[in-house]
């Protein structure tokens, strides 16, 4: 059986789409469900456009993700002598031709056919010309003969059945007059050397795949299967913009969402596969094929992605998470990275974690273990503290003071010890405690979040409130 080879092959253009992101995963995921390989293919020939910090955010971006590639990365500018052996041969076989007509001729060609109603296309001008008509010297493009009869049939893995009739298609350039290859013709040549056998792309490409498969067939190759996958739209329907929300891979990343919860997102978006909703790359691998994609464009859910990146977050590794969170908190003004602040976050992860949808969060909910004291407090911490919640931290804090192992069993024995004795309730005591440790009305349970600060914190911070 031959071996299943698929690609992602982006332009270094810009960033790392949303959309271009979910095509490399499902190439990706095929080939590993049918045991396959798969192939990264950097298409940078628009030497002006392309750059290397783009080159960067594609390797970061799915590397961040967990797409590997099976082989290193090819770069289409360094095969430009294969492009043009191939359109030399075309050339040669005479199913490909020179073409010297000017950009002026050009012009007044498309113009000519706008005015009798026609497509703006080239009008096979010098198809079929006696090469000795050439003018001496003149630069030409090559262009490939495109079918006149019939149409181009392609059996489309997501979209089925795709026709077009071979009129419609023009001689399209393959090679320009400086020497360098069109897309169209250099991304034929390179699958097939590559050996791709599945093409797997936005169905925004649907109609270069009929003037594509003129190449294939015109150098008798064999074609292979196409899979064009519905686009990703915004939530009202329209193209996906900026005015949606993030669009690339990097922006969804710096806004504290976790590659897993993005791919799994992205799978759902356009595949399923029953109710399966929360699924890892495991059960990704082991489920996902071509039938499970749908016709229709997808809308972009960010309230869904939301919910899946909770959900993912609770089920995080701690340590991974405190990681994350400690590397977002050195950008944070005021707020200490050390060794001592990292226990802190690591012992109150699974508090913070429950309650964070994004890194983000994450980040801002732990910010407080690592501030100074005194601390600041937000508004809500601020009417908590009154007179008569600072008499009960004046009593609690003595009460506190008295605990010998600071554990989060301890903390509250001796909160509800005190509670009791001064006949409050648990909140009467909770809230003025946490307002004075966060500076916030909000945390883990306040057991946790003391153990996390430890004894000695813990009543620095009470005391700045009681003396500040």
């Amino acid at each position: 059986m031959t071996t299943i080879r698929t690609r992602f092959a982006p332009s270094p253009t810009g960033l790392l789409h949303i959309g271009n992101a979910r095509a490399a995963l499902f190439n990706f995921l095929f080939a590993r469900h049918h045991g396959g390989e798969f192939l990264l293919r950097i298409e940078d020939t628009d030497r002006e456009r392309s750059t290397q910090q783009a080159v960067d955010v594609i390797f970061d971006g799915l590397a961040w993700m967990g797409i590997t590639a099976d082989e290193k990365p090819v770069f289409q500018s360094t095969r430009q002598p294969r492009h043009t052996e191939v359109a030399l041969e075309l050339l040669e076989k005479g199913l490909a031709y020179k073409c010297y007509c000017t950009p002026e001729e050009l012009k007044q060609m498309r113009e000519d056919a706008m005015a009798n109603g026609k497509p703006p296309r080239y009008n096979g001008m010098w198809r079929d010309r006696d090469p000795s008509e050439a003018p001496a010297g003149a630069p030409y493009a090559v262009r490939i003969k495109a079918p006149r009869e019939g149409e181009t049939v392609i059996e489309d893995l997501v979209q089925g059945e795709v026709r077009v009739a071979n009129a419609e298609l023009d001689d399209m350039i393959i090679l320009r007059s400086d020497g360098t290859p069109t897309y169209q013709h250099a991304v034929v040549v390179d699958d097939h050397d590559m050996d791709i056998t599945h093409v797997i792309r936005g169905d925004d490409h649907l109609t270069n795949t009929f003037r594509q498969a003129m190449i294939y067939r015109a150098m008798g190759w064999d074609l292979p299967r196409f899979a064009h996958l519905p686009l990703i739209h915004g939530p009202d329907g329209a193209k996906l913009s900026k005015r949606h929300g993030a669009q690339s891979v990097v922006e969804f990343r710096d806004e504290g969402y976790l590659p897993e919860a993005l791919c799994n997102y992205l799978l759902r978006l356009g595949w399923g596969h029953g109710d399966a909703e929360i699924l890892s790359r495991e059960e990704q691998i082991k489920l996902f094929d071509l039938d499970g994609v749908g016709r229709s464009p997808s809308r972009m859910d960010y309230a869904k992605l939301l919910h899946i990146n909770a959900v993912w977050m609770r089920q995080a590794d701690d340590e991974r998470l405190t990681n994350d969170v400690m590397d977002r908190l050195k950008a944070v003004e005021g707020v200490s990275t050390d060794d001592t602040v990292r226990a802190r976050v690591l012992a109150l992860m699974p508090g913070l974690k429950e309650r964070a949808r994004t890194l983000v969060e994450l980040t801002e909910s732990a910010a407080f273990l690592g501030r100074h004291v005194p601390l600041s407090f937000n508004a809500k911490a601020e009417k908590i503290l009154t007179p008569e919640a600072r008499t009960i931290l004046d009593g609690l804090a003595r009460e506190l003071a008295a605990v010998e192992d600071f554990t989060p069993e301890n903390i509250d024995a001796a909160l509800r010890r005190f509670a009791e004795a001064g006949e409050h309730k648990l909140g009467q005591v909770a809230q003025p405690v946490r307002a004075a440790v966060t500076g916030s009305n909000t945390s883990p349970g306040i057991d946790a979040t003391l153990a996390a600060l430890g004894k000695d914190e813990t009543l620095a911070r009470i005391g700045a409130v009681l003396h500040g």
